[in-house]
């Protein structure tokens, strides 16, 4: 491994235990960091880094925007179900399959209007 992976893991590390302390305090201030797009802007800084490309940034952050659209269900759908009283785990990954399927379904619909991801 190389010391820019290592940097890069640590960090965005990081960044996820940081969103699970705050929001164990304050469930709406960790909601609103996680809704940052750190992730996305550490991946472009990652990927700047290692290319200066601004046609491959270009197409990656066109892409994202895209695959940001079909997760959004997500975040409705797992808290109906855990107020539903759907165990934790079964919640989680019927959120995370519906939002697989979504993706999908994404990248299909965009193919037919000449978007390509």
């Amino acid at each position: 491994m190389t010391l820019a992976f290592i940097t890069r893991a640590i960090l965005s590390g990081f960044i996820v235990a940081a969103i699970a302390l705050i929001a164990r305090r304050n469930p709406a201030a960790g909601a609103l960091v996680a809704s940052l797009p750190l992730v996305s802007i550490l991946g472009m800084l990652w990927l700047w880094r290692d290319t200066h490309d601004a046609k491959l940034m270009a197409d990656h952050v066109e892409a994202t925007f895209w695959y940001v659209l079909p997760s959004l269900p997500m975040f409705l759908v797992m808290p109906a179900l855990l107020r539903h009283n759907v165990h934790f785990w079964i919640a989680l990954i019927a959120s995370c399959a519906l939002t697989f399927l979504l993706y999908l379904a994404t990248i299909g619909i965009a193919a037919k209007f000449g978007v390509r991801m």
